[in-house]
């Protein structure tokens, strides 16, 4: 068995802009497949920090917000840490379809196979991409990544828990002769290539918008206008949409997010939510097929209408939306951007060591960061109990700091933390009493 490959700073960069050739990107076994996606944080990171620049430079504002940010961010990791206890579903169908039932093997070090890869990953991302659109289930699980009423690189980490579920059903075809090492490749690629996509900064790629997905082209796809629903699903190509008749071209500003917007930043809510309405509308909904409809068709089905609904019920834009932005003390943001950090260190460590920690440990540093993610968006909501969460919160960190179960990746920062989080609970602590006797003065 062999190991992964170490990956060049340079060739991670174009494994980004899918810019690896065959012959920097063929391996013989699944093992041996670099985890490109980990290694792209730090380009992730470099890249945001550029859009920013770049967009203070042309239009004299930031390219996204605190708290949306902090929302996005906390949707990735969330939806990153299943893969730290099992491993990726895609992966595992993948393989056994291949062990088992495969017809025949196209040679892995061949430019055709890894071409012919290309196509297929990306033909059965649009095809996923349209069917979470059309499908109501599968858009409770996809909508997430729609949620943000901002567009920019932040948004394009914003991911679903759930997604992957469903999404591995549509590369199993390939299984059946194209090898495992072959398609991890490409879909890792042509996850890595919808980042940079994300994105107002970049205008117009010329003839190259013919072809390929681009910012144009994704942001109709996120766009909430009228003409943009149910358009441009592909991936890293654009020719899928051309072909099936889902292409549309951008025109009129592009205003973003839900026809009907959560206002949340809670990233359990967001998870949740929309299953809730599901489940709300199946048992409120007379007539069994009618519930299966419920299930099965578009997310503006009813009863009545046709699958996908009806085009006129979607929200008229005005040009005078406002995003969800509750008003919070410049300090809440101060606070929030610190301990994300934080829980950002704790993250990157815990997959650089979990195959040498107890299960135990693996669970308590993941309930750990649940717990911090959801309390972050909490405080970015300015909710009344937001306190007391986050007292519990630094309590619960000094403790288990204490007891060895977290850990910096950097052992110098470990006494700095033990005082941040103590001075933290003690701030948390004393808001709280001083919430309790403005509430008593009002009450007398």
């Amino acid at each position: 068995m062999g190991s992964p490959r170490a990956t060049a700073p340079g060739q991670q960069l174009r494994a980004l802009f899918y810019a690896l050739p065959p012959g920097e990107s063929s391996f013989r076994t699944v093992e041996e497949v670099p985890d490109y996606v980990e290694k792209s944080i730090p380009f992730f990171i470099a890249f945001i920090g550029l859009e920013f620049a770049v967009s203070w430079v042309q239009k004299r504002k930031l390219s996204g917000r605190i708290n949306d940010g902090i929302s996005s961010l906390s949707l990735g990791i969330l939806s990153r840490l299943p893969d730290v206890l099992f491993r990726s579903v895609d992966l595992i169908s993948y393989i056994y379809i291949w062990n088992n039932y495969r017809l025949f093997e196209l040679p892995w070090d061949s430019p055709w196979t890894w071409y012919l890869t290309f196509l297929g990953v990306d033909f059965a991302y649009y095809c996923f991409h349209r069917i979470s659109h059309e499908v109501n289930i599968l858009w409770a699980a996809h909508q997430i990544h729609h949620s943000s009423e901002d567009y920019n690189l932040f948004t394009a980490l914003r991911q679903s828990v759930l997604q992957k579920y469903t999404s591995w059903i549509f590369n199993l075809p390939m299984a059946l002769f194209i090898p495992p090492s072959v398609f991890a490749v490409h879909l890792q690629f042509n996850l890595l290539y919808q980042f940079w996509i994300h994105t107002e900064v970049i205008s117009n790629l010329g003839p190259l918008e013919w072809i390929l997905n681009t910012p144009s082209h994704h942001r109709v796809h996120h766009g909430r206008n009228p003409y943009c629903i149910d358009k441009n699903y592909g991936g890293t190509l654009i020719i899928w949409d051309r072909i099936f008749g889902t292409f549309e071209a951008e025109d009129a500003e592009v205003v973003y997010g839900l026809t009907h917007p959560v206002n949340s930043f809670d990233p359990i809510m967001l998870q949740l939510r929309p299953l809730a309405h599901i489940w709300n509308t199946f048992w409120a909904t007379p007539g069994f097929c009618n519930k299966l409809s419920v299930i099965f068709k578009g997310p503006g089905w009813g009863p009545g209408k046709p699958r996908l609904g009806l085009p006129e019920e979607i929200p008229v834009i005005t040009g005078k939306e406002v995003p969800f932005n509750p008003s919070v003390p410049i300090y809440f943001n101060c606070y929030a951007v610190v301990h994300f950090a934080v829980i950002m260190d704790l993250y990157t460590e815990l997959l650089g060591t979990v195959t040498m920690l107890s299960q135990g440990t693996v669970l308590l540093r993941i309930g750990f960061i649940i717990l911090s993610l959801t309390s972050f968006g909490l405080l970015m909501e300015n909710r009344p109990k937001a306190g007391i969460l986050e007292i519990i919160r630094c309590l619960v960190f000094i403790g288990v700091y204490k007891l060895g179960y977290l850990r910096s990746q950097f052992s110098y920062l470990g006494y700095a933390y033990e005082i941040l989080f103590s001075f933290c609970a003690a701030f948390w602590g004393i808001q709280i009493m001083k919430q309790i006797s403005s509430s008593k003065d009002k009450h007398h």
